[in-house]
This record gives structure tokens, sequence and C-alpha cells, in this order.
């Protein structure tokens, strides 16, 4: 190993290795792809950072002067890139290294600052990295090695463009190393594509995934949810916790009620900003918050000091989830509690889920108020105040308060004083399963245990399901007919053209007794037996709401006969049904059955089913008829004839007032506006100063010219005069 990162790992506490870490520092695997799969928790960070430490450093173990990149790490989220961050900076603390890092939401003139002042390791966001590899304000040229940590988690983000983007852009040299949790087929596919004969590197702990983590589910009322979440958090008083949740909507009203119960809280969802969610994660590094209600944004790679509980007050969608979320406890070697709230309403699910995840809990109720102010109690006695020295100054206080008070009153008073610094337990109520199924008589009924029906034997049935047969009518159909219990009737197989049932064998006897030799149920439905177990074949496709469609024909369809059987009926959908004696033949074809017929509009006869004529609005009405043709109130007046017809047209001066509106005037009286008309007799008009419609020449006279139009080179120009 390096030197220098010996030093480092020295001076961090660090005594071994975890079996990811030693693994990938073989020195056989030094210039190897590597697709690496581990657990969580296990020290991924470290071992990639120590395997690029040969690629990227010179045989002294120093850095010279910054400048582009070598390294680039690529982690799926923005707290995980950060955190990759600051592992990889007391890890290369000694070797000189400048880091710079790329995340979404971050300033990106500060980003690109950092680029060009230079830097040997990059960690980003695949986004984010885009960008600048876009805006060219990144150089991939001299990169040796890129690590693309949580690699699965990228791939369901949705970033697989982006990593195929930025691989691309690097060297065709350089080493590729993927670290993901597990390794589905398209981590495999992705690394055959960007990988170069890469080694796979699979660790596993020897006691198995997860098992410094004590997972605990906790069944409780479905309204005690927020109370049950309280009591576990005051029961275990954890120094560091996360509780998850689905939606950001339920971290916003969880991180509201604990923080009015007293709880040091903060929130971690995806509407927050980069600004707010990495002030979070520092308070809860710091101390200054103990819980931190998040939704699943921070269930990978988050890494938390003295994180020592995990509450789901959600069930997360899938196993996978579930052991993200409660990998963030119990890392490194530290012991962990991962506590499910588990609803009535939930467990079903919840037992799945620890199914899914090859996971076992202890199953259990949530702390009660009295156990939890009794683990207080204990903590009090525990607390190592009581074996502390103390200063003259306090002594000299603790005189004066035994002379003025009891010692047992002092210690009540202290009691008070110390159990006013934390919230209050919550009551819970008695939790139930739900109520015990029961029989129409209302005793309980016991669970059916299929695996124990004992002997059996099946009958046939000549109803399936294109008869419509359903078993909801089927079981009280046979239950009634065979004078039995539903207990006594196992499984019930309906097929497209038939059904199979199953009867208990103690029960055949009295069955086939009360049935009779015809072997018929209601609905005149033919009853067989089978020698042994029916050969069940495909079901087929389910019935659509078209199949029931009575309005249009489709031709009959018959069960499955013998060849030395009668012919059913021509009528009947079931074979084997017997003709009921003195009814009409059912081979002579059937006349549809005449409706009576019915009077409408009037006392005319209209038969069943016809419609009378339709009759529009107009047909008591008269033709319609032009303009031309309708007489109206004008009736008796000449047609209407177009000015073309009569008198030759007039121009806009015709029995006009000079300067104004057209008014024609009225035959045999005074022109319009009572003003002489300024018409000659010939019809043409006669000259005026003041008609401003043509331009005026004075008799004898000629016209002035014309001024020259506004526009065009000889146009004057305007202006003040």
């Amino acid at each position: 190993m390096i030197p220098t990162l010996a030093n480092a790992l020295s001076a961090q506490g660090y005594t071994d290795l975890t079996p990811v870490q030693v693994a990938v520092t073989d020195a056989a695997l030094a210039d190897q792809d590597l697709l690496v799969s581990a657990q969580t928790g296990s020290g991924k960070t470290v071992g990639f950072g120590l395997a690029i430490g040969p690629t990227i450093l010179p045989e002294d173990g120093q850095f010279g002067p910054a400048g582009r990149p070598l390294a680039l790490v690529i982690a799926p989220t923005r707290e995980l890139a950060l955190q990759v961050k600051r592992e990889l900076q007391w890890l290369y603390a000694g070797t000189g290294a400048t880091l710079a890092s790329c995340v979404g939401g971050m300033d990106f003139r500060d980003e690109k600052r950092s680029l060009e002042r230079g830097a040997q390791i990059v960690v980003a966001t695949p986004g984010r990295l885009r960008d600048h590899i876009m805006r060219n304000t990144i150089d991939l040229s001299d990169i040796k090695a890129v690590i693309l940590d949580e690699a699965d988690e990228m791939l369901d983000l949705g970033f697989r463009e982006d990593l195929e983007f930025i691989l691309d852009q690097a060297p065709p040299s350089r080493r590729t190393l993927m670290f993901s949790a597990t390794v589905p087929a398209a981590i495999a596919k992705l690394a055959q594509s960007y990988q170069k004969n890469a080694v796979r590197v699979a660790t596993a702990s020897k006691e198995g995934q997860h098992s410094d983590i004590e997972y605990r589910a906790l069944t409780v009322a479905n309204h005690d949810t927020d109370a049950a979440i309280i009591n576990v958090l005051r029961f275990y008083d954890a120094p560091n916790a996360i509780v998850f949740a689905n939606t950001r909507a339920m971290v916003t009203r969880l991180t509201t009620r604990l923080a009015n119960r007293g709880f040091a809280t903060v929130a971690l969802s995806g509407e927050l900003s980069q600004t707010e969610r990495t002030h979070a994660l520092q308070a809860m590094r710091d101390g200054r918050a103990r819980v931190c209600v998040a939704t699943d944004v921070a269930a990978r790679g988050i890494d938390l000091p003295n994180l020592e509980l995990v509450i789901h007050a959600e069930l997360p969608t899938n196993a996978e989830t579930l052991l993200h979320r409660s990998g963030r406890t119990g890392r490194a070697g530290r012991k962990g509690i991962s506590a499910m709230i588990v609803p009535a309403k939930m467990k079903r699910r919840a037992q799945n889920l620890l199914t899914w995840g090859k996971l076992e809990a202890t199953w259990a109720l949530p702390p009660t108020a009295d156990e939890v102010t009794a683990r207080d109690e204990e903590r009090l006695l525990n607390d190592p105040v009581w074996s502390e020295t103390f200063t003259e100054s306090e002594q000299e206080f603790a005189a004066r308060l035994l002379a003025q008070h009891a010692p047992e009153q002092i210690a009540a008073a202290y009691l008070r004083i110390y159990a006013g610094k934390t919230s209050a337990p919550e009551e819970l109520s008695e939790y139930k399963d739900g109520p015990p199924a029961k029989d129409r008589d209302g005793k309980e009924r016991a669970p059916r245990d299929h695996k124990s029906f004992g002997p059996s034997r099946w009958f046939r049935v000549d109803v399936g399901r294109e008869g419509k047969a359903e078993a909801r009518w089927l079981l009280p159909m046979i239950c009634k007919a065979g004078g039995i219990t539903k207990t006594e009737i196992g499984a019930i197989r309906i097929q497209p053209n038939e059904t199979f049932v199953e009867i208990s064998e103690p029960a055949v006897a009295g069955f086939l007794a009360a049935i009779g030799p015809d072997m018929v149920l209601e609905n005149q439905a033919k009853l067989s037996k089978l020698d042994g177990a029916p050969q069940i074949g495909e079901r087929g496709p389910r019935a659509t709401k078209r199949d029931y469609d009575t309005s249009a024909p489709k031709p009959r369809r018959h069960a499955p006969r013998d060849q030395d059987a009668p012919p059913p009926s021509a009528q009947s959908d079931v074979a084997a049904i017997q003709p009921i004696p003195g009814a009409a033949d059912d081979t002579k074809p059937r006349k549809p059955r005449q409706k009576p017929e019915r009077r409408d509009h009037g006392d005319a006869l209209v038969p069943y089913g016809a419609k009378p004529a339709y009759k529009g609005k107009s047909d008591s009405k008269p033709p319609y008829k032009g303009k031309s043709e309708y007489k109206g109130k004008s009736e008796g007046k000449p047609p209407y004839k177009a000015k073309s017809e009569g008198a030759p047209y007039k121009g806009k001066s015709d029995d006009k007032k000079p300067g104004g509106f057209a008014r024609p005037g009225k035959p045999g009286g005074k022109p319009a506006y009572g003003k002489p008309s300024f018409a000659k007799p010939d019809g043409k008009p006669k000259a005026s100063a003041n008609d401003t419609s043509k331009r005026f020449v004075p008799p004898g006279g000629t016209a002035k010219p014309r001024k020259p139009a506004s526009k065009g080179p000889g146009a004057p120009k305007r202006g003040k005069s």
C-alpha cells in the first residue's frame, strides 16, 4: 500500500481492512477494470479510494501542481457525492491532492472556477457533470480512472444516457471501476460496453448481510402510527435516528409533529434546496439535531457517525429499498436497530417484505408509556455524572441545598427537571389483529388448512365458464343438493365447458345418496364421478363484455359429450338433459312470437316495432319560395330592379349637398337639404369652389402645378418653418 494512504488510515483509526477493501487493493488487480458488488456499509468508498491510488499517484505518493483531473468519481445523489468527497479528502490529505465537486443544486460558476484552478480528483453527479462537459468547462483528456459508485441506483434513476455520454468522452485507456450493491442485467450490459476484461469481485461477510442490524416489526393500531414513532424514539434515545417516509408530504407532517413534541428534528427530501439538505446533514453530524425525517433520497450511501436507529414510518415498496434504508445503521462493525412500524392493515405486506429480503425480524408491540418511563429511570441511575468529580463552588451550592431542603425533596426536584427535558411518552391503544371470521350461525370459523384436507374424490359438473358458472352459486347449489357443508368441499376448478369439484372422501357416500341416481343438480346440471384427479389444461382467455352481449347473434356452444350418448336437444345448452314429458317437440323450428299491434298517431294501427313516416315541420306549409316569388306585405308592388336596370349611375355628387352626405330627394319635391342643386341641365356637375371632391379649375384659367408626393426624391422636407 502507498505510504501516504496507509498513514491516513492509521490516523483515522483503521486497524484492519474490510473484505471489499482487501479485495480491491490486491496487487494483481492494479491495472484491471473491476465490477465490484458488496453489501451496503462495507467500506466501498475507502475501498475504491485505495484501488485508484496506484493508478493516479506518482511513485513517491505525492501529487504535483493541480491541473486537469486524473480521477473521476460519479455518484447518483448529491448527498452521496459530497460524502464521497469528504471521505477522499482525509484519505488523500497527505498526498497534496486537490478535490473538486460538480453537484446539481450548487453554484455553477463556483464549480467552474475550481475546475479552472485545477484538481486531481473530481466527484460529480451525472447530470451536472454532463453540463460541464457540454460547456467545455472540464477537460477529461487526462483521466486515468473512472469510478461509478452505486451504479445500479444511477440506472434506476434514469442516468443511463448521461453515463454513456460521459464514458464516451473519457480516454479509452482509462480504468473503469463499477461499485454496486447488486449486479442486475443492466449493470452487466453496461460493464460489457465500457469495460475491458473486467474482473468480477463479489464480497460477503461471514455472518451474512446486515448481521449487525436488529430488525424489529412493531404492530400497532392503524391510528397509533405517530404515537408508536414517538415512543420508539424515546425508548432507544439514539444519538442519531432516521425516520423514513414514502412521500414529501409525509416528511413535512412528521417533521412538524416531532418538532412540536420537543425533538431536535431536520427534514431531508427532494423539495428542499441543496443548501438546505447540506445543512440538515451537517446538523445531524454536529449534534444540533438528533432525528432526521427523510424520503428514500437519503437511503443510498448516507453515513452518519452515530446513527443507531432507523424507523420505517411507512413500509417501503420493495425489499431492496428496505435493505438500503436499514443499511444506514450498523455500518463498519457498529450495531444498529431497524424498527418497522406495522399497522394492522399492513401486516401481510411487512411479512412479504421480510420474506423477499431474506430477513428475520422480532415481532413485538411498540414500547408503552410505562416502559419508556422505566427506561428513563434506568438511564438516569446509570448516568456517568454520578462518578464525576465536582468543583468547590458546586459542592458549596449543594451544601446550601441540603441546608434548606430535605435530600428526598432535592432528588424529586432533579427527577422532575430531568424528565422535563424530554417529550412525554404516548399512551397506545390495544392492538388487535382484527375480528376472526365467523360462520352464519355466529361461531368462530377455524382456519382451513388446505394441505390437510385429507382424501377426496373429484366430480364433474357439465357447466363451465362459457355457461357463466361461478363458485359463488355453484358452492351453495352443491351443498344443498348433496346435504353437505362447505367445509367438506375442497377445490373448485372452473373450466371453459365444465367444472371439477373436490369433495371429502368421508362425505361422498351421503352426498351421492342425497343427489340420487339421476345425478342431476339444480338448473338441470348433470353431475358425474371421476376416477381420479382431473387433467386441467390452460385456462384460456377470460370472457369480455362482448361475449355476454345478447343483442348480436352468436353460435351456441355445447359441452363435450360421449359419442354413444344421444344427441342433445337443439334448444338446450347442457348435454344429457332429459326432455320433459308432454312438452312440445323441440326439433321443429319455432316461429317468433308475434307481438300485439299498437295504436300510434291517431287511430291508425301500426305493427309493433314499426315507426310512422317522419313528418318534418314543413310538411303542413307550402313549399318555400324565393324573395322574388314570395308575396307578403309588399304584394302589388313591382319587382325590385337593380341600378343597372333603371337610370344610369350617378356619381357621388349627384343629389348630394356639397361637402356633405347624399340624401335622395323626393319625387316632385325640393332637392335634398332644401338647397338648389349644382347639377347642370346636361347632367354634368357645375364647377364650384366649395366642391373639394375634385380639383377646382376656374373658367378660362389653368391649373396650378401639383405638389410632389410626400415620399420620393422630390418630396419637400418637413420641419418647422
